[in-house]
Protein backbone atom coordinates (compact mmCIF):
# COMPACT_ATOMS: atom_id res chain seq x y z
CA UNK A 1 0.00 0.00 0.00
CA UNK A 2 1.47 3.15 -1.12
CA UNK A 3 1.87 6.54 1.33
CA UNK A 4 -0.92 8.02 0.06
CA UNK A 5 -3.25 5.26 0.15
CA UNK A 6 -1.91 4.72 3.73
CA UNK A 7 -2.66 8.02 4.41
CA UNK A 8 -6.22 8.47 3.18
CA UNK A 9 -7.16 5.28 5.36
CA UNK A 10 -5.86 6.59 8.49
CA UNK A 11 -7.77 10.06 7.88
CA UNK A 12 -10.91 8.21 6.83
CA UNK A 13 -10.37 5.93 10.08
CA UNK A 14 -10.17 8.86 11.93
CA UNK A 15 -13.48 10.88 10.30
CA UNK A 16 -15.30 7.68 10.94
CA UNK A 17 -14.55 7.63 14.56
CA UNK A 18 -15.05 11.36 15.21
CA UNK A 19 -18.92 10.38 13.64
CA UNK A 20 -19.44 7.45 15.60
CA UNK A 21 -18.58 9.76 18.69
CA UNK A 22 -21.35 12.43 17.74
CA UNK A 23 -23.38 9.67 17.09
CA UNK A 24 -23.04 8.22 20.44
CA UNK A 25 -23.43 11.58 22.33
CA UNK A 26 -26.45 12.49 20.26
CA UNK A 27 -28.46 9.06 21.36
CA UNK A 28 -27.39 9.61 24.84
CA UNK A 29 -28.98 13.07 25.06
CA UNK A 30 -31.56 12.15 23.79
CA UNK A 31 -32.43 9.34 25.94
CA UNK A 32 -31.27 11.38 28.89
CA UNK A 33 -27.94 9.16 29.71
CA UNK A 34 -25.86 11.68 28.78
CA UNK A 35 -26.90 14.30 32.14
CA UNK A 36 -26.57 11.28 34.46
CA UNK A 37 -23.04 10.43 32.84
CA UNK A 38 -22.29 13.97 33.65
CA UNK A 39 -23.77 13.72 36.94
CA UNK A 40 -21.97 10.71 38.03
CA UNK A 41 -18.68 12.66 36.38
CA UNK A 42 -19.35 15.47 38.27
CA UNK A 43 -19.76 13.38 41.69
CA UNK A 44 -16.33 11.71 41.11
CA UNK A 45 -14.76 14.57 40.84
CA UNK A 46 -15.87 16.12 43.62
CA UNK A 47 -15.32 13.31 45.78
CA UNK A 48 -11.76 12.58 44.36
CA UNK A 49 -10.90 16.17 45.15
CA UNK A 50 -8.62 16.52 48.28
CA UNK A 51 -8.98 19.59 50.72
CA UNK A 52 -5.62 21.66 51.24
CA UNK A 53 -6.23 21.34 54.67
CA UNK A 54 -6.06 17.71 54.49
CA UNK A 55 -2.79 17.71 52.34
CA UNK A 56 -1.23 19.81 54.91
CA UNK A 57 -2.06 17.28 57.19
CA UNK A 58 -0.47 14.88 55.15
CA UNK A 59 2.96 16.29 54.80
CA UNK A 60 2.74 17.00 58.33
CA UNK A 61 2.17 13.03 58.78
CA UNK A 62 4.81 12.16 56.73
CA UNK A 63 7.24 15.07 58.08
CA UNK A 64 6.74 12.62 61.55
CA UNK A 65 7.52 9.48 59.72
CA UNK A 66 10.51 10.85 57.95
CA UNK A 67 12.02 12.24 61.32
CA UNK A 68 10.94 9.05 62.92
CA UNK A 69 12.62 6.55 60.67
CA UNK A 70 16.17 8.42 60.30
CA UNK A 71 16.21 7.77 63.75
CA UNK A 72 15.78 4.10 63.84
CA UNK A 73 15.73 1.30 61.55
CA UNK A 74 11.97 -0.06 62.37
CA UNK A 75 10.51 2.87 64.69
CA UNK A 76 8.50 4.29 61.53
CA UNK A 77 6.19 3.46 58.55
CA UNK A 78 8.77 4.78 56.18
CA UNK A 79 11.68 3.16 55.30
CA UNK A 80 14.22 5.56 55.55
CA UNK A 81 17.49 4.37 54.22
CA UNK A 82 20.99 5.53 54.20
CA UNK A 83 22.64 5.52 50.79
CA UNK A 84 25.96 6.44 51.69
CA UNK A 85 26.33 8.82 49.01
CA UNK A 86 27.36 11.83 50.94
CA UNK A 87 28.41 13.61 47.50
CA UNK A 88 26.57 14.12 44.33
CA UNK A 89 28.01 15.66 41.08
CA UNK A 90 29.20 18.75 40.14
CA UNK A 91 28.75 18.95 36.74
CA UNK A 92 32.92 18.93 36.68
CA UNK A 93 33.55 15.54 36.48
CA UNK A 94 34.94 13.93 33.35
CA UNK A 95 36.07 10.76 31.79
CA UNK A 96 34.69 7.41 30.81
CA UNK A 97 32.57 4.77 33.20
CA UNK A 98 29.87 1.84 32.86
CA UNK A 99 27.04 1.93 34.40
CA UNK A 100 24.23 -1.70 34.93
CA UNK A 101 20.92 -1.05 35.38
CA UNK A 102 19.08 -4.12 36.88
CA UNK A 103 15.50 -3.60 38.12
CA UNK A 104 13.09 -5.69 35.87
CA UNK A 105 12.86 -8.50 33.56
CA UNK A 106 15.19 -6.27 31.22
CA UNK A 107 18.58 -4.83 32.05
CA UNK A 108 20.61 -2.10 30.59
CA UNK A 109 24.18 -1.80 30.77
CA UNK A 110 25.75 1.83 29.28
CA UNK A 111 29.00 3.76 28.99
CA UNK A 112 29.55 7.26 28.83
CA UNK A 113 32.08 10.02 28.50
CA UNK A 114 31.33 12.98 30.66
CA UNK A 115 33.16 15.88 29.23
CA UNK A 116 30.79 18.77 31.34
CA UNK A 117 27.37 19.50 30.90
CA UNK A 118 26.97 20.60 27.38
CA UNK A 119 29.63 17.49 26.18
CA UNK A 120 28.26 13.83 27.37
CA UNK A 121 28.07 10.92 25.36
CA UNK A 122 26.34 8.15 26.08
CA UNK A 123 26.08 4.70 24.41
CA UNK A 124 23.71 1.85 25.72
CA UNK A 125 22.18 -1.55 25.17
CA UNK A 126 19.31 -3.33 26.99
CA UNK A 127 18.85 -6.49 27.38
CA UNK A 128 16.18 -9.42 28.12
CA UNK A 129 16.73 -11.42 31.09
CA UNK A 130 15.65 -15.69 30.33
CA UNK A 131 12.39 -16.28 32.27
CA UNK A 132 14.49 -19.44 33.48
CA UNK A 133 17.64 -17.03 35.13
CA UNK A 134 14.89 -15.19 37.23
CA UNK A 135 14.05 -18.56 39.44
CA UNK A 136 17.24 -20.46 39.03
CA UNK A 137 20.41 -19.91 40.75
CA UNK A 138 22.38 -17.05 41.79
CA UNK A 139 25.48 -17.64 39.90
CA UNK A 140 23.81 -17.97 36.85
CA UNK A 141 21.96 -14.95 36.66
CA UNK A 142 24.99 -12.81 37.60
CA UNK A 143 27.43 -14.94 35.08
CA UNK A 144 24.75 -13.81 32.05
CA UNK A 145 24.70 -10.57 33.17
CA UNK A 146 28.24 -10.09 33.19
CA UNK A 147 28.62 -11.69 30.23
CA UNK A 148 26.26 -9.26 28.03
CA UNK A 149 28.24 -6.33 29.88
CA UNK A 150 32.03 -8.27 28.54
CA UNK A 151 30.30 -7.87 25.17
CA UNK A 152 29.45 -4.75 25.48
CA UNK A 153 32.58 -3.33 26.63
CA UNK A 154 34.32 -5.13 23.82
CA UNK A 155 32.33 -2.93 21.70
CA UNK A 156 34.33 -0.06 23.09
CA UNK A 157 35.52 2.29 19.51
CA UNK A 158 38.92 4.33 20.17
CA UNK A 159 37.01 7.33 21.35
CA UNK A 160 34.84 5.76 24.02
CA UNK A 161 38.78 3.70 25.59
CA UNK A 162 40.09 3.96 28.70
CA UNK A 163 43.70 4.73 28.86
CA UNK A 164 46.01 2.03 29.02
CA UNK A 165 46.57 0.31 32.91
CA UNK A 166 43.40 2.05 34.27
CA UNK A 167 40.50 -0.47 35.27
CA UNK A 168 37.16 0.29 33.80
CA UNK A 169 34.64 1.69 36.84
CA UNK A 170 30.94 1.01 37.29
CA UNK A 171 28.06 2.26 38.39
CA UNK A 172 25.48 -0.37 39.63
CA UNK A 173 22.13 0.73 40.24
CA UNK A 174 19.84 -2.43 41.81
CA UNK A 175 16.30 -1.46 41.95
CA UNK A 176 15.02 -4.63 44.61
CA UNK A 177 15.21 -4.02 48.38
CA UNK A 178 18.87 -4.19 49.74
CA UNK A 179 20.19 -3.30 52.65
CA UNK A 180 23.13 -1.50 52.19
CA UNK A 181 26.17 -1.13 54.55
CA UNK A 182 28.88 0.62 51.99
CA UNK A 183 28.79 3.16 48.78
CA UNK A 184 29.79 -0.36 47.09
CA UNK A 185 28.03 -3.27 49.21
CA UNK A 186 24.85 -4.49 50.57
CA UNK A 187 22.85 -7.59 51.00
CA UNK A 188 19.44 -8.72 49.16
CA UNK A 189 16.64 -8.19 51.17
CA UNK A 190 14.04 -10.26 48.92
CA UNK A 191 13.43 -10.58 45.45
CA UNK A 192 10.38 -8.48 43.68
CA UNK A 193 8.95 -7.60 39.76
CA UNK A 194 9.06 -11.81 39.33
CA UNK A 195 12.40 -12.85 40.32
CA UNK A 196 12.63 -15.97 43.02
CA UNK A 197 16.44 -16.60 43.67
CA UNK A 198 16.85 -18.41 46.66
CA UNK A 199 20.26 -19.02 47.10
CA UNK A 200 21.02 -14.69 46.18
CA UNK A 201 18.91 -13.62 49.68
CA UNK A 202 21.07 -12.49 52.28
CA UNK A 203 24.04 -12.40 49.89
CA UNK A 204 26.16 -8.93 48.85
CA UNK A 205 25.11 -8.28 45.36
CA UNK A 206 28.25 -6.83 44.35
CA UNK A 207 29.87 -9.06 45.55
CA UNK A 208 28.42 -11.72 43.29
CA UNK A 209 28.35 -9.58 40.29
CA UNK A 210 32.20 -9.05 40.85
CA UNK A 211 33.26 -12.78 41.37
CA UNK A 212 30.74 -12.98 37.51
CA UNK A 213 32.62 -10.44 36.21
CA UNK A 214 36.23 -12.17 37.21
CA UNK A 215 34.85 -15.53 35.72
CA UNK A 216 34.14 -13.30 32.34
CA UNK A 217 37.52 -11.56 32.36
CA UNK A 218 36.51 -8.59 32.62
CA UNK A 219 38.43 -6.30 34.46
CA UNK A 220 36.08 -3.65 36.15
CA UNK A 221 35.22 -2.58 39.20
CA UNK A 222 32.07 -1.81 41.11
CA UNK A 223 32.55 1.82 42.23
CA UNK A 224 28.75 2.12 44.13
CA UNK A 225 25.79 0.51 43.98
CA UNK A 226 22.56 2.97 44.63
CA UNK A 227 18.85 2.51 43.87
CA UNK A 228 16.97 4.01 40.78
CA UNK A 229 16.20 7.01 42.59
CA UNK A 230 19.31 7.82 44.26
CA UNK A 231 21.15 7.05 40.48
CA UNK A 232 18.14 9.76 39.01
CA UNK A 233 19.19 12.13 41.45
CA UNK A 234 22.85 12.40 41.07
CA UNK A 235 22.27 12.65 36.99
CA UNK A 236 20.07 15.74 37.93
CA UNK A 237 22.43 17.09 39.73
CA UNK A 238 25.12 16.61 37.40
CA UNK A 239 23.18 19.40 34.48
CA UNK A 240 21.58 20.97 37.71
CA UNK A 241 23.10 21.94 40.86
CA UNK A 242 20.06 23.46 42.29
CA UNK A 243 18.54 19.71 42.37
CA UNK A 244 18.16 18.49 45.90
CA UNK A 245 15.46 15.50 45.02
CA UNK A 246 14.27 12.71 42.64
CA UNK A 247 11.09 11.07 42.68
CA UNK A 248 10.25 6.89 40.37
CA UNK A 249 6.84 6.57 39.52
CA UNK A 250 6.76 2.86 38.69
CA UNK A 251 5.66 -0.76 40.03
CA UNK A 252 6.49 1.17 43.25
CA UNK A 253 7.26 4.81 44.03
CA UNK A 254 10.04 5.87 45.64
CA UNK A 255 11.97 8.85 46.42
CA UNK A 256 15.37 10.45 47.62
CA UNK A 257 16.87 13.23 48.98
CA UNK A 258 19.43 15.70 50.23
CA UNK A 259 19.48 15.15 54.03
CA UNK A 260 21.65 16.76 56.53
CA UNK A 261 23.93 14.40 57.85
CA UNK A 262 23.43 15.75 61.60
CA UNK A 263 20.15 15.26 61.43
CA UNK A 264 20.27 11.16 60.87
CA UNK A 265 20.59 9.73 64.04
CA UNK A 266 20.79 6.36 63.10
CA UNK A 267 23.91 7.17 61.52
CA UNK A 268 26.66 5.40 63.52
CA UNK A 269 29.73 6.47 60.99
CA UNK A 270 31.86 9.73 60.94
CA UNK A 271 30.18 12.57 59.96
CA UNK A 272 30.96 13.56 56.13
CA UNK A 273 33.03 16.14 55.49
CA UNK A 274 30.11 17.25 52.95
CA UNK A 275 27.38 17.73 55.81
CA UNK A 276 24.99 15.83 53.87
CA UNK A 277 23.72 12.57 52.95
CA UNK A 278 21.33 11.02 50.74
CA UNK A 279 18.60 9.27 51.96
CA UNK A 280 15.65 7.22 50.20
CA UNK A 281 12.27 6.47 50.63
CA UNK A 282 12.44 2.75 49.16
CA UNK A 283 9.50 2.41 47.73
CA UNK A 284 6.92 4.79 49.49
CA UNK A 285 2.87 3.55 48.94
CA UNK A 286 0.81 6.59 49.65
CA UNK A 287 -2.83 5.83 49.19
CA UNK A 288 -5.47 8.40 49.31
CA UNK A 289 -9.56 7.28 49.10
CA UNK A 290 -12.02 9.83 49.39
CA UNK A 291 -15.96 9.26 49.45
CA UNK A 292 -19.17 9.49 51.05
CA UNK A 293 -17.45 7.69 54.44
CA UNK A 294 -14.88 10.22 55.17
CA UNK A 295 -11.15 10.63 54.02
CA UNK A 296 -8.18 7.65 54.39
CA UNK A 297 -4.66 8.71 54.00
CA UNK A 298 -2.29 5.04 54.61
CA UNK A 299 1.75 5.78 54.38
CA UNK A 300 3.42 2.41 54.37
CA UNK A 301 7.50 1.80 53.50
CA UNK A 302 6.84 -1.65 51.63
CA UNK A 303 10.49 -1.92 50.53
CA UNK A 304 9.90 -3.83 47.51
Amino acid sequence: MGKVAVAATVVCAAAVTAAAVVVVRHRMKNSGKWAKAMEILKEFEDKCGTPVSKLRQVADAMTVEMHAGLASDGGSKLKMLISYVDNLPTGDETGIFYALDLGGTNFRVLRVKLGGVENVKKEFQEVSIPPNLMIGKSEDLFDFIAGELAKFVATEDEDMQIPPGTQRELGFTFSFPVKQSSIAGGTLVRWTKGFNIEDAVGADVVEELTKAMERAGLDMRVSALVNDTVGTLAGGRYGNSDVIAAVILGTGTNAAYVERANAIPKWQGLLPKSGEMVSSFIYLFIYFRAGRFGSYYIFNGLNG
